[in-house]
C-alpha cells in the first residue's frame, strides 16, 4: 500500500501583519495532513489562501480573493501589508477611503514550513515586506532555508532596520536569501523536488476553484506543457537541412578522396624520389672529401719519393761542394804561379790602362764643355794652347766691358729712379 505522506509536505503556516491578522503571529499547523479551513464570510480564509499563494506563486500572476469573485484590484499586497478591513466617507459626496489597521513603519511576513518524513528533511520559505515607498506597492524579499524557521524566533526584533534583520539572517545557516521571485521560486522548487514551473501554475488554477467550465480546455491551458509544433517543425527541417548537407559532404569527401588517391601516390612516388636524390646529393657532397682522402695518399707517396730524392741531391751537392773547394785550391795555385812568374806586371798594366782611359773620359768631358762655353760668347773654339790663351785673355776684356755697362745700367736706373720720384 502506498504511503499518502510521501514527498515534502505542508508541516506549518504563518503569518505576521496580513490583512486583519494583525499584531500577532497567526499560524495554521497542517503536521504534513490535509486540512480543511472553514470559517464564516470576512473570518480571514481567503486572507490566508492569499498568503498561501503570495508565498508560492509569482506576484505577476496572482489574483487576490479569486475564490470569492473578486476585481483583480480589489485585493493586492498593499491592501494586505497595510491591513485595510473597511471603508469609510469623509464629507458627503467625497469617495469612501479605505481604513488600515498599520502604518508604513510597520511590516509584514509570511511562512511556510514544509517537512519530509522519509528523508527527514525541513525546508522553510518566507516573504518579509516593509516600505520603501508609501504611495506604491510594498517592498519584499525572499527566503529559503533547509533549517525550520519561524517568525517570532527568526523574523522578529529588529525595529525598523530591515538590513539588520537581512544581515541576521544572512549568519544563520543554511539560510539563503533573494530579492526578487525567479531564483527564489527556483530554489524551493528545487528544495521541494517540483521539476516544472507549470506545476506551480496548476496549484494557483485549484486553489480556489469552484467549477470547470471545459474541462478538455483547463486541462489543456493548466496541466499539459505547451507544446511549440511550429518550432519542432521548423527545428526538424534545420534538421533534416542538416543531414542533407552533411550526406552532401560526405559524398563530396568521397570524391575528393577518390581524386586524391592517386595524387596520394604520386606524393608518395614524389617523396621516394626526392628522398634518392637527397641521398645522391649527400653521396656527391661526401666525393670532395674522399678525393682529398685519395690526393692526400698520393700527396704522402710524392712527398715521401720527393724525400728520397732531397737525400740524393743533398750527397750530390756535398760532393759538388768539395770539388769546388779542390777546383778553388787549384786556381789559388795557378794564381801563384803567375805571380811568381811575372803576372804582376799584366795586373799594373791592367790598372795603368782603366786610369788613363777615366782622364781622358775626363778630359773630353771639359772639352765639349769649353766648346759649348765659347760658342755662347761668339768665340770659335780651338784645340791648341795659344788659341786657348788668346781666348783666355779676350774672355778677361769682354768681362770688364760687361762689367762696365752693367754700371752704367745700374747709374741710368738710380737716375730715372730719382726723376720718377720727383714727377710722383
Amino acid at each position: 500500500m502506498l504511503d499518502s505522506r510521501v514527498g515534502f509536505r505542508l508541516t506549518r503556516l504563518e503569518v505576521y501583519n496580513w490583512g486583519t491578522l494583525h499584531r500577532h503571529v497567526w499560524g495554521l499547523n497542517c503536521h504534513g495532513d490535509n486540512a480543511l479551513l472553514t470559517g464564516d464570510i470576512g473570518s480571514g480564509k481567503s486572507t490566508l489562501v492569499d498568503a498561501i499563494s503570495t508565498l508560492l506563486i509569482a506576484p505577476q500572476k496572482i489574483t487576490y480573493n479569486k475564490a470569492a469573485g473578486a476585481d483583480a484590484r480589489e485585493r493586492t499586497p498593499r491592501t494586505y501589508v497595510l491591513g485595510y478591513y473597511k471603508s469609510e466617507r469623509g464629507d458627503p459626496g467625497s469617495a469612501a477611503k479605505p481604513i488600515p489597521l498599520r502604518d508604513h513603519n510597520q511590516y509584514s511576513a509570511i511562512l511556510g514550513r514544509f517537512s519530509n518524513e522519509q528523508l527527514g528533511q525541513q525546508v522553510t520559505i518566507a516573504q518579509v515586506f516593509w516600505w520603501k515607498d508609501t504611495s506604491g506597492q510594498p517592498a519584499r524579499f525572499y527566503v529559503v532555508a533547509d533549517v525550520p524557521l519561524s517568525i517570532t524566533e527568526h523574523f522578529s526584533s529588529f525595529g525598523k532596520d530591515v538590513e539588520r534583520l537581512r544581515k541576521r539572517l544572512r549568519g544563520t545557516t543554511g539560510v539563503e536569501l533573494f530579492d526578487s521571485f525567479p531564483p527564489f521560486g527556483a530554489a524551493y522548487r528545487r528544495r521541494l523536488g517540483v521539476e516544472s514551473e507549470q506545476a506551480m501554475d496548476l496549484f494557483y488554477q485549484t486553489v480556489s476553484m469552484k467549477s470547470v467550465g471545459n474541462l478538455t480546455e483547463f486541462v489543456r491551458l493548466h496541466m499539459l506543457e505547451p507544446f511549440a509544433v511550429e518550432e519542432r517543425i521548423g527545428l526538424l527541417i534545420a534538421h533534416f537541412d542538416d543531414l542533407t548537407k552533411a550526406h552532401g559532404a560526405v559524398q563530396k569527401a568521397r570524391q575528393q578522396i577518390d581524386r586524391l588517391t592517386p595524387l596520394v601516390e604520386d606524393c608518395a612516388k614524389h617523396n621516394e624520389l626526392v628522398d634518392r636524390v637527397n641521398e645522391l646529393k649527400k653521396c656527391r657532397d661526401v666525393l670532395a672529401t674522399w678525393f682529398a682522402s685519395l690526393k692526400g695518399d698520393l700527396l704522402e707517396k710524392r712527398l715521401a719519393k720527393l724525400a728520397i730524392d732531397a737525400t740524393r741531391l743533398e750527397e750530390r751537392l756535398q760532393t759538388l761542394k768539395a770539388k769546388e773547394r779542390a777546383e778553388a785550391e787549384h786556381c789559388d795555385a795557378l794564381v801563384k804561379d803567375i805571380s811568381a812568374k811575372g803576372g804582376d806586371r799584366l795586373d799594373a798594366i791592367t790598372r795603368e790602362i782603366e786610369r788613363r782611359n777615366e782622364e781622358r773620359n775626363q778630359r773630353s768631358d771639359k772639352a765639349m764643355r769649353y766648346g759649348q762655353l765659347v760658342r755662347t760668347v761668339g768665340m770659335i773654339p780651338t784645340l791648341d794652347a795659344d788659341s786657348f790663351h788668346e781666348n783666355r785673355a779676350a774672355i778677361g776684356r769682354k768681362g770688364e766691358e760687361v762689367e762696365t755697362q752693367h754700371a752704367e745700367v745700374q747709374n741710368a736706373i738710380t737716375e730715372r729712379n730719382v726723376e720718377l720720384r720727383g714727377v710722383r
